[in-house]
């Protein structure tokens, strides 16, 4: 295919099914844009391709963010469900077109705010949602007909998406028109970040059972983000993330496949999600590597035939590791060029950290510099006029085909390992991940590795942010009142008949996500119902050593 041809057959008709942003592309001097262009020498790149068809290298979609923007998904989530709210609305009113939750600690995990072990974590590092009536607090307000909700919850998903199916059917929503994405990626539990509760095998239970769930009752809901960002966070490398999140991506398709789906069809609902870091060239082939090499997987491993089905569509979050507590002012560049970069590689969704996250939960006003950063990328640099503007650059292209061919290495090990499962469970992937953290660490700590203002140029007053976010201990307890509150009101001999149900279904190979909509609607809360689980399915720990 040729340019002409891509033009004519691919791009004006996807562009017809939806208007694109402007009349015209143009620069600054009234220089006029093409939606693409090609090297000269086309055939010097032979996987290169065109965006929209395979391998999808140059993006997803013909038009990219000539349609459309990314998703400008700011990550938020903090004390109780009521604050949190004012948050999610004042960055709606600021611009923001997607909301993304963070979760505290014990949510994640599956206990309650009033349980022993949640004690100092209750709405620390995200909002602390115990029932269906906090989900309703968390997003009052907020029509769920309109908005995209992403969720940042794992072992725990399942009973998270339940509460906002119920709370869809409150508001007059039918859960079939519901947009967004659940995390529910708990094999990277295991592997980098930790928030597990069950053994993996009854958590890739809980898994497909969602997958059957969405494809059947949620169609336009992503049940799935397979996440690389917290394996990069945790110290791997570009190309390990790679590896390592498509890696895990197999298994969850095999899952799919084990419960009976299509994979044309739950396949074009996967999701992923990649951080972006400061190397900007590494990072933006990165992205592309990913896409082309997915669309691979999934054409010749699995043959699928859907074209949506072979897609690596992702979310993006700047990288939280690379932020510096010292001088935060220089977080804004870093983040700046983290967010460039992933436009660049072809983002569907882009959340950009605050300038203050080295030190506390970003304040309102660092959040809305972080969404300024965004829009102003979008709407003032002109880099998503074109698709795929450095589609190739010869640097592009070859750190391009180096990075998928060093993680098509690694994902050949893992296989001969068994997969993600068995080597997550022989700790192969933990520690891979442990040895280049301690690398890096070391070339920092050498000065191989420079980081201004911390290891060098450091200024003698390293000013820190005028105001740091900070948690109200007054409204952490009036959480746990309320909690309390809430189970003695309500009628007991109906919470243990649905936990019961649940228990029992959880012993058998019934689909448990009805069960946990009967339980969170007959008042049983995240904790009891994920209590219940584990007496079932045991509780999980980490055995794999450096």
């Amino acid at each position: 295919m040729d340019y002409e041809s891509w033009y004519q057959q691919v791009y004006l008709p996807f562009r017809q099914k939806g208007k694109e942003r402007k009349e015209k592309f143009e620069t600054d001097s009234s220089i006029p844009l093409k939606p693409l262009y090609t090297p000269p020498h086309l055939e010097d790149y032979p996987e290169l391709g065109f965006p929209g068809t395979f391998p999808f290298t140059r993006g997803v979609y013909p038009t990219m963010y000539r349609g459309r923007f990314w998703t400008m998904r700011q990550y938020a989530g903090f004390s109780t469900p009521e604050e949190t709210n004012k948050r999610f609305r004042y960055l709606i009113e600021q611009g923001q077109t997607g909301l993304s939750i963070a979760f505290d600690l014990p949510t994640q995990i599956g206990y309650d705010s009033d349980h022993p072990l949640a004690q100092g974590e209750v709405g620390k590092v995200g909002v602390a949602i115990n029932t269906v009536e906090d989900m309703a607090e968390l997003l009052e307000g907020i029509d769920l007909s309109k908005v995209s909700i992403s969720m940042t919850i794992n072992a725990t998903a399942m009973i998270l998406l339940a509460m906002l199916v119920i709370l869809a059917k409150r508001q007059g929503v039918d859960p079939k028109i519901l947009r967004g994405t659940i995390q529910n990626d708990i094999l990277k539990e295991y592997i980098a970040r930790g928030t597990y509760r069950f053994p993996p095998t009854p958590s890739l239970r809980l898994i497909g059972d969602t997958f059957a769930y969405c494809g059947e009752h949620l169609p336009k809901f992503n049940p799935i983000s397979i996440s690389g960002y917290h394996i990069r966070e945790a110290g791997a490398t570009a190309v390990e993330e790679v590896a390592f999140t498509l890696a895990n991506g197999i298994e969850y398709v095999k899952t799919g496949i084990q419960a009976g789906l299509d994979v044309n069809q739950f396949g074009a609902r996967l999701s992923f999600f990649f951080a972006s870091h400061n190397h900007f060239f590494e990072e933006i082939a990165k992205f592309r590597a990913a896409r082309r090499l997915w669309a691979k997987i999934m054409k010749h491993k699995f043959g699928a035939t859907s074209e949506k089905a072979m897609m690596l569509r992702f979310h993006t979050q700047t990288g939280g590791s690379t932020l510096t507590a010292d001088e935060p002012d220089n977080n804004v560049i870093r983040v700046t060029l983290q967010a460039l970069a992933a436009v660049l590689g072809g983002t569907q969704s882009l959340h950009t950290n605050g300038k203050d996250e080295a030190l506390s939960l970003p304040t309102e006003e660092s959040a809305l510099l972080a969404l300024r950063t965004q829009q102003i990328i979008a709407y003032e640099s002109g880099v998503a006029d074109v698709v795929d503007p450095l589609g190739g650059c010869p640097l592009v292209e070859e750190l391009t085909d180096e990075i998928e061919r060093r993680a098509n290495l690694l994902l050949q090990e893992i296989e001969e390992r068994g997969g993600a499962l068995k080597a997550i469970e022989q700790g192969y992937i933990q520690r891979k991940i442990r040895r280049s953290a301690y690398q890096k660490q070391l070339a920092l700590e050498r000065g191989e590795t420079i980081v201004v203002g911390w290891n060098a140029f450091r200024s003698k007053e390293r000013r820190r942010p005028v105001k740091i976010f900070q948690i109200s201990e007054e409204q952490i307890q009036k959480r746990l009142e309320k909690i309390k509150q809430y189970k003695k009101n309500r009628d007991l001999a109906k919470v243990q008949k649905a936990l019961k149900n649940l228990k029992e279904a959880a012993q058998g190979k019934e689909n448990l996500f009805p069960f946990v909509i009967e339980a969170l609607e007959a008042k049983a809360t995240l904790g009891e119902i994920s209590e219940a689980l584990a007496e079932v399915f045991g509780e999980y720990s980490d055995t794999a050593g450096f």
